[in-house]
């Protein structure tokens, strides 16, 4: 089979791995046009220090022994298949990045004869790039379930990102869709990538130039809606993961139905508002201070789809709003709807030199709809005169002749404006 058509199937099945994201875009050129836009292959990524730098988004085989049944590539499924030698990912890689096509290589794979035999092929593919080719870019590979530590241990030294895919939340729901994989063969390289980490981290204290283990962290993914659990079920694993083993990320990805197995539920399309909700959830767990315990609990297990979680805990606390813009601490801040990370530390910097009023916040950029029923500026309340909590939730629900003047994507026809707008931006 010729590279380039070993290209087109493993690029594509590489875009439902969202742990590195693929741009979404599919754009055939137009004549006079210039360059065409595809989902897959060349996806982008963000460095640690904030930059995007794009990707080649490769599987290095979709041969796979297990037959997950929410998977693409399992096993039973009929579709075409392929596998690269690690010297035609190697000439992929280094051709583009010479090409100024990317700048890094995200290399995935379905388990090909067996954990290590899969992780061994990783392995020579990074060597050749970093030492025989002398490739600097970024390089983000996973790890795979149940491979031999040392292995993991050699990849790790000369990547900069790794990452297991945990897929499903629960050990049940593995039994039931993935029974060949269990938690502890997942959990096991989670704690390698981390314990490499640490060690790295103190070696460097000590000698300058100690060599770098997985300098830009781990991350996971987890997918939203293949089984029965709940959003609180997912928020706890993520916390965990968090605390325990340092992950930088956990995405989230909606649940697309790749077949009708009974096993799998039926639906008409995956749960995008869910997996948004998530998101927004990950993000008050990573900078907001919250805990998974505060957001969700056995009672209310699952998240309101029509408002962002924060503006949902505000309103199940509405007891502590509203709160004196001039006087509230920086935490408390943070839980106001509409107060970012920035914006709260903007408030703090502007009060130091006078009191801040309500036509000073418009100024700082706060997100004024949803800030002003929780918010007094010198005393004065610009919201609703009641501070109940279904009054107020009825003015922040969108109406739905509101949200049918903003739909032009059908993957978020339930999604306002202003939450998209809070997803990208991460002001909540």
């Amino acid at each position: 089979m010729e590279v380039l058509e070993k290209l087109k199937i493993l690029s594509d099945a590489a875009k439902y791995d969202v742990s590195c994201s693929s741009s979404g875009s599919n754009r055939k050129n137009k004549n006079g046009g210039l360059g065409e836009a595809h989902n897959s292959g060349i996806c982008h990524s963000w460095s640690d220090d904030g930059r995007c730098i794009s990707l080649l988004k490769i599987l290095m085989t979709n041969y796979c022994m297990y037959d997950c049944v929410y998977c693409i590539n399992r096993s039973s499924n009929d579709l075409p298949r392929a596998a690269f030698t690690p010297d035609e990912i190697v000439d992929l890689t280094i051709n583009f990045y010479k090409r100024n096509y990317i700048e890094g290589l995200f290399l995935s794979s379905a388990v090909f004869k067996s954990p290590d035999y899969t992780m061994e092929m990783i392995f020579e593919v990074v060597r050749k790039l970093r030492e025989e080719e002398k490739f600097n870019g970024y390089i983000h590979t996973k790890a795979i379930p149940g491979a031999d530590k040392r292995i993991v241990e050699k990849v790790g030294k000369y990547v900069d990102r790794m990452s297991v895919n945990i897929e499903l939340p629960t050990e049940e729901g593995l039994k039931l869709l993935a029974p060949s994989k269990n938690k502890e063969s997942i959990l096991k390289p989670m704690g390698l990538i981390k314990a490499g980490i640490t060690q790295s981290t103190e070696e460097m204290k000590k000698f300058r130039y100690s060599p770098k283990f997985v300098p830009a962290g781990q991350t996971t993914q987890l997918i939203v809606g293949a089984t029965a659990d709940s959003d609180l079920k997912v928020l706890r694993l993520s916390e965990g993961l968090y605390n325990s083993y340092g992950l930088k990320r956990v995405y989230y990805s909606a649940f697309i139905p790749v077949s009708t197995n009974p096993k799998l539920p039926v639906i008409k399309s995956p749960p995008l508002i869910r997996e948004n909700r998530l998101y927004q959830a990950d993000w008050l767990l990573r900078f907001y201070g919250f805990e998974s315990r505060e957001l969700l609990d056995e009672n209310k297990p699952d998240f309101d789809l029509t408002l962002d979680p924060k503006c949902d805990w505000a309103l199940r606390n509405i007891n502590l709003f509203p709160v004196e813009i001039n006087k509230a601490d920086y935490n408390m801040l943070l839980r106001v709807p509409g107060i970012g990370v920035k914006s709260a530390m903007k408030i703090i910097q502007a009060r130091r030199f006078s009191s801040i009023d309500f036509y000073d916040l418009k100024k700082l950029g706060i997100v004024l709809k949803r800030a002003q029923y929780f918010i007094t500026c010198k005393g004065k309340h610009y919201g609703v005169k009641s501070m109940d909590d279904e009054i107020i939730r009825n003015h922040l629900v969108e109406k739905p002749s509101t949200l049918g003047n903003y739909q032009q994507l059908s993957l978020f026809d339930q999604v306002s404006i202003e939450d998209k707008c809070i997803e990208i931006g991460g002001q909540f």
